[in-house]
């Protein structure tokens, strides 16, 4: 690694509470949560179950099996579970059927609009009252959905929004698929900004990233499950790319090797932030489990497993992550384990007035960058969205 020179020579920020009391554990530690608390259960839903239960489901209600698919096809590929838009169902008993398949699982409680109608955040009440969002993005040639997978999260990093709201409970898989089935409603309304001359993509999300409010292999069973079903063809599920859908992690390390050994090619990103575990510790607490190599190594593993390229985030935080020499060692520990399974994504963090957590200033990032790139590192800046509409997720949860 490179001697830090004078270019170096700024202020190290440590990462602080700003406005919150951070729970701990007796030892002092900042405590970490990966249980879920006992509420009471969403009610089953179409998409928490196979092809099969859902014919299962149907018997058990008094119906024939084959209205599932019926049922599935307005809920997969029409994106609604209106009982009134479903007229191939028997109006007799219509109501009762779409109820017992598809219960209400979510009421949006606000919206807000940035980027010229090329963003939505939206903000949803579960059937408890608990809260949770998601962000639906435009960009050319594809649309993103952010997707929360937690109520909360029990990581309890100090810098994040949501890990300052503890953990709620663990959401459903149907409440997973839910948010993507209610953007592309949105998107088929046309609440979505409009499609740009000559693009030929379909009007309906495209890319799913699992960055929304809580830790996703934290709640493991129920994370796969909406990803088998979101990539089930139609009408069994929303016939999405694997390859399109990124499930990110603060770096529960056996569940990485889990994730590994799933056989389905989703991309994988491991939020870092720190290269070094004397910062990452305090940035990241569950890095006092499993450590930055530790870390790394599960990211190279997963790689060797699946071939897919693994992504590493890292929030440029202004004077507490972004000096030269970190990413000089962030090139270093990445080049050790090989070449071409990695590539880097700086995020400039959504800055906050008045506070220690902001963003980098954009030379100290274009040298970040250049330093990387200068290793051998593919790196790419990520393109943020949504900043004046509290884009990062929790903030807009947690002002309601």
């Amino acid at each position: 690694m490179a001697e830090p020179t004078v270019a170096d020579a700024r202020p190290q920020v440590r990462p602080a509470t700003e406005g919150w009391q951070q729970a701990k554990d007796g030892t002092g530690r900042p405590l970490l949560q990966f249980a879920s608390p006992k509420r009471g259960k969403p009610p089953v839903h179409l998409a928490d179950l196979t092809p099969e239960e859902r014919k299962a489901k149907l018997v058990e209600l008094g119906m024939p099996a084959f209205r599932a698919k019926q049922i599935a096809t307005h809920y997969f590929t029409h994106y609604t579970s209106d009982p009134a838009e479903m007229t191939d169902l028997p109006a007799a008993n219509r109501e009762e059927l779409v109820r017992g398949l598809l219960p209400p699982l979510m009421t949006e409680v606000r919206r807000l609009t940035t980027d010229k109608g090329d963003t939505i955040k939206f903000l949803w009440k579960l059937h408890d009252g608990a809260l949770v969002e998601s962000v639906l993005m435009r960009y050319p040639g594809r649309i993103t959905l952010c997707v929360s997978s937690q109520a909360g999260c029990g990581m309890n990093c100090p810098f994040c929004a949501t890990g300052q709201a503890g953990l709620t409970r663990n959401m459903s898989a149907a409440e997973i698929v839910e948010q993507v089935v209610r953007a592309n409603r949105a998107i088929a309304n046309g609440e979505l900004g409009g499609k740009r001359p000559g693009e030929t993509t379909l009007e309906r999300v495209s890319n799913i990233v699992f960055m929304g409010m809580g830790e996703p292999l934290a709640n493991y069973g129920r994370l796969m499950s909406a990803v088998r079903t979101m990539v089930a063809p139609q009408p069994d599920g929303l016939g999405m790319s694997a390859r399109h859908i990124t499930v990110s992690t603060v770096g529960l390390v056996p569940a990485i090797h889990k994730l590994a050994a799933e056989k389905i090619p989703v991309t994988f990103a491991l939020s870092l932030h720190a290269p070094d575990d004397e910062l990452r510790d305090e940035l990241i607490p569950v890095n006092s489990r499993w450590k930055v190599d530790e870390a790394l190594d599960a990211a190279r593993a997963y790689f060797d497993a699946t071939g897919r390229r693994v992504s590493i985030e890292y929030a440029l935080i202004k004077d507490m992550n972004d000096h030269g020499w970190r990413a000089d060692l962030l090139a270093e520990k990445l080049n050790a384990r090989g070449r071409g399974w990695v590539h880097v994504n700086p995020i400039p963090l959504n800055p906050t007035p008045g506070s220690i957590w902001t963003a980098s200033e954009t030379a100290v990032q274009h040298e970040f960058v250049r330093r990387l790139e200068a290793a051998g590192v593919p790196t790419t800046i990520r393109d943020t969205r949504g900043k004046e509409i509290d884009g990062a997720c929790g903030q807009l949860a947690a002002a309601d």
